[in-house]
């Protein structure tokens, strides 16, 4: 679908890389921003000073602070928002949605209070169906892409015309995408990465070693295909880019935003000092309360997330997460 018309609502480090992909990929692509500071960088100086600095945007990518102009022309509209404030953004402009449209889903998550996915959310707030809305995940550091490092990635849509429509969309020399239909499963994995970099980033913090972290990775993982399981993902998934690979890349690197925030965490910072710090909020300090009543909703044991909200909402402190996992009831591996 080269040559597409592409809108990228956020202009945070991921819509602004996801952006200057499809630019690359040949789509005439406009980036949203509400700051317009940040609109007047990418468009005049080909830079995102705030999320992206030092890194060079192609000329050819647009930006506004217009979103229903940007909506209204085209043919894929991208959302790449933190899951609280997605509806809420989206919603009034549903009215500017051509009706030929394909709606894309960067966002991770699930929506406090409803449980949804952030699909779910997107088709809701956007007014389409369900089978017109694709996500895009795997291991993709915003940074690393953005400096056109070789990745490969998964588009999933419940039709496969639909993820084929938007890969062709995204695809370029460093940036692979793979079709697949399990929304679910690509969802849910790149929903509970965040939660397990969080307690991996904790780790670290705490100044534990390797064995530490590749036993929370492995668990995590486990615990991701327990929860996908229970809502009908194809197991498969969570072996592939979008399970295993993100999984690995948001754990290990410190280019991610929840494994460095769990590292602050785990050297003694509360939520609230970190955001105040960094004047940010990772994805998994949202969401992990959302999953785990998801989970607990479905009947589904997740000890990690359970441990990680405790840790979020106060209750625990990190010091005490590796006690209170490494105390749990003995079982065969595969429980």
């Amino acid at each position: 679908m080269s040559g597409a018309t592409v809108c990228v609502l956020g202009s945070g480090s991921w819509g602004t890389t996801f952006a200057t992909v499809t630019v690359d990929a040949g789509c005439r692509t406009t980036l949203w921003g509400r700051d317009a500071e940040t609109v007047r960088a990418v468009t005049e100086d080909h830079e995102n000073p705030r999320y992206l600095p030092g890194v060079a945007l192609p000329p050819g990518l647009a930006a506004t602070t217009d979103a229903a102009a940007a909506v209204a022309a085209a043919e894929v509209v991208v959302v790449a928002l933190p899951s609280k404030v997605l509806r809420a953004t989206v919603a009034p402009l549903a009215e500017h949605v051509r009706p030929d449209a394909v709606l894309v889903s960067l966002s991770k998550g699930v929506e406090h209070g409803t449980d949804r996915r952030m699909s779910q959310v997107v088709a809701d707030a956007g007014g389409v169906p369900d089978t017109r809305v694709a996500v895009v995940s795997g291991p993709n550091l915003a940074r690393e892409i953005a400096a056109r490092q070789p990745t490969a990635t998964v588009v999933a849509a419940s039709e496969e015309a639909v993820a084929e429509r938007v890969a062709a969309a995204c695809s370029t020399d460093y940036f692979r995408p793979y079709t697949n239909t399990d929304v679910v499963g690509v969802e849910i994995a790149g929903a509970m990465k965040n939660v397990i970099a969080l307690a991996v980033g904790m780790a670290v913090g705490l100044g534990m070693g390797d064995n530490s972290r590749a036993s929370l990775i492995t668990r995590g993982l486990a615990e991701t295909a327990r929860l996908g399981a229970a809502l009908g993902a194809d197991a498969q998934t969570f072996a592939g880019l979008a399970g295993m690979g993100d999984l690995v890349a948001t754990c290990t690197s410190p280019l991610s935003r929840n494994r460095t925030f769990g590292e602050e965490l785990g050297r003694g910072g509360t939520v609230a000092d970190v955001v105040a710090r960094t004047r940010q909020t990772a994805e998994g300090v949202v969401s992990c309360g959302s999953l785990l009543h998801l989970a607990r909703s479905l009947g589904v044991d997740v000890p990690i997330t359970e441990a990680v909200t405790e840790v979020v909402e106060d209750r625990l402190r990190p010091p005490d997460l590796a006690r209170l996992l490494l105390s749990r009831a003995r079982k065969p591996e595969g429980a």
